[in-house]
């Protein structure tokens, strides 16, 4: 019971009226001071807008809070004591618990972060992308790969194209002792090889409100940009297009090629992909974005209509990213939808399959589906 009240009372914030009476010592009271800080709005606790203070605040909920925690602490210490000038602190960026909210924080103010603090500002965002990378590019890059294997797997290869592993595998049972070899009655292979397989386009809206899909599509966009089956080509957009493809080697270098913020031009940006698609029935475009179109709807939808006319197989993500449900406008959703093309939002964790089932041309609506990630109509 007593730890009940205890709970109580760090949640209630200890107000005369919290009704619980419980005082809270030692480290209790230290949490107590750290939520008091942030949580509250007389900021009796003194945060302020001093940087000491808030370095030292940074310190305090690493010390009483998990990692999780701590990254929501910050979220809104940014937002609700109005904290993004310090930022362009180089003692709170070597302080802060740097995860991918923040880095797109910091992507939106890279115009402006003076330069004794850029270099750290690129430490932190590479702290991040390394993380990622370590956990997103396996699974992307065997998604990828063995979906491509089996779209080309093929039972009469030549010599220089026969999958052994799985030549074998068929023909264990062909084994013969006397010889103490197998008899490949049935050979596999995967067909001759070429350059490039598929074409990727990942069409990226790089307006304020995609900022944690814009990380996790210069991630992806950079592992499968070392795919050699699939040439990946990675195009931003506001009110004008910038192609950062050549930028893909880096992801840092391609975050920081991106401007979060400004309006948004998506018929501009679907024109320019027309322009650079050379193999439309073997490429997949995906368009990032919350269809929130700064000009006119009908140009467009046009250029998705005649995308789709074309052959490219045309997809659109409302978000890519862990936030939850994303706002978008639903009569492009619906318009859209209507000509075949699969509109919902993705997290980062299916992306990959996403993908893997987009370049083996399976049914990306019955896929969609069987993950329980809502189509829009």
């Amino acid at each position: 019971m007593e730890e009940a009240i205890r709970r109580w009372r760090l949640i209630l914030g200890g107000d005369q009226n919290d009704g619980t009476g419980f005082s809270l010592t030692g480290v209790d009271l230290q949490m107590d001071k750290t939520l008091s800080a942030l949580y509250d709005s007389e900021r009796s606790a003194g945060l302020g807008p001093s940087s000491p203070n808030v370095n030292r605040w940074l310190g305090d909920i690493r010390t009483f809070f998990p990692s999780s925690v701590v990254q929501v602490m910050q979220r809104d210490a940014l937002q609700r004591l109005n904290l993004t000038q310090l930022l362009f602190e180089k003692e709170m960026l070597e302080n802060v618990e740097a995860d991918v909210h923040l880095v797109a924080t910091l992507l939106t103010l890279s115009r402006v972060i003076p330069d004794k603090t850029k270099d750290t500002a690129r430490q932190v965002v590479r702290k991040v992308v390394e993380e990622l990378l370590r956990k997103l590019s396996s699974p992307m890059q065997q998604a990828i790969q063995g979906s491509l294997n089996r779209s080309i797997r093929n039972t009469r290869p030549r010599h220089a194209e026969i999958n052994w592993h799985a030549t074998i595998q068929k023909n264990l049972k062909h084994y013969q002792p006397e010889y103490k070899t197998i008899i490949p009655e049935q050979r596999i292979g995967y067909g001759r090889k070429r350059s490039a397989l598929k074409d990727v386009v990942l069409c990226l809206d790089q307006s304020g409100s995609m900022g944690t899909s814009v990380v996790y599509s210069g991630i992806f966009g950079s592992v499968m940009a070392s795919i050699p089956a699939i040439k990946t080509k990675m195009v931003v957009f506001d009110t004008a297009v910038v192609d950062l493809t050549e930028e893909l080697e880096d992801p840092v270098d391609l975050l920081f090629g991106v401007q979060l913020g400004g309006g948004t031009d998506i018929q501009l940006a679907l024109g320019y992909c027309q322009q650079i698609i050379t193999r439309p029935l073997d490429t997949v475009l995906v368009l990032i974005t919350d269809l929130y179109e700064g000009g006119s709807d009908e140009p467009m939808r046009k250029k998705a209509a005649e995308l789709v006319a074309a052959g490219v197989q045309v997809i659109v993500l409302l978000a890519l990213n862990d936030d939850g449900a994303p706002g978008y406008d639903h009569a492009n959703a619906a318009y859209l939808a209507s000509l075949g093309i699969p509109v919902f939002a993705c997290t980062p964790d299916k992306f990959p399959d996403l993908m893997a089932q987009a370049l083996s041309k399976q049914d990306i609506g019955q896929w969609a589906a069987k993950e329980d990630l809502v189509l829009k109509r």
